[in-house]
């Protein structure tokens, strides 16, 4: 990995907010960057792949409990690298993209429902990672253009209810 993205990742792990022991502190991405071997299902293209390694990079300093992906290989491969280094499993949860709103609902209460302290990766899609983020904060969701592969969005659960947001770039 390059010395450039080395540097962003570590900026990245000091942006994420303070966890306290009640809280659960969830990070959503949209999948990296995709091939065009296959118009339905790509893989990551050679940039993605480095930015899914990227993404691990900056979790590493983390202990991640958890991580979600789609059904579609795009996302999952975004989610590897990281969910290697801390020795998880993906998993899957299909999203029906007719259906967005549903999907980010019911995830986000899953994701509240998940023990105080853990930490989740949740890889998604530019018209399902705006909807993650404010079924989790409460907030009006934030356009995810069709070209924005680096932001990287935290969210602190916090044992009260409430959510705090920190939004940065990878």
């Amino acid at each position: 990995m390059s010395r450039a993205l080395l540097a962003l990742a570590f900026a990245l792990m000091a942006s994420l907010p303070a966890l306290a022991d009640a809280d659960v502190l969830v990070v959503v991405v949209r999948h990296a960057e995709k091939a065009t071997n296959d118009a339905r299902d790509p893989d990551l293209s050679t940039d993605g792949e480095a930015r899914a390694r990227a993404l691990a990079a900056a979790l590493a300093g983390s202990r991640l409990d958890a991580a979600y992906a789609t059904q579609f290989k795009r996302t999952q491969q975004t989610a590897a690298p990281a969910a290697d280094a801390a020795g998880l499993d993906v998993t899957v949860r299909p999203v029906d993209g007719s259906n967005a709103a549903s999907y980010a609902a019911d995830l986000a209460r899953d994701l509240r429902a998940l023990p105080a302290g853990s930490v989740v990766l949740v890889v998604g899609h530019s018209n399902t990672v705006p909807g993650i983020v404010a079924a989790l904060d409460g907030r009006p969701e934030r356009a995810m253009p069709e070209t924005e592969y680096d932001r990287f969005t935290t969210v602190r659960l916090r044992a009260d209810g409430g959510a705090d947001t920190v939004v940065s770039r990878y």
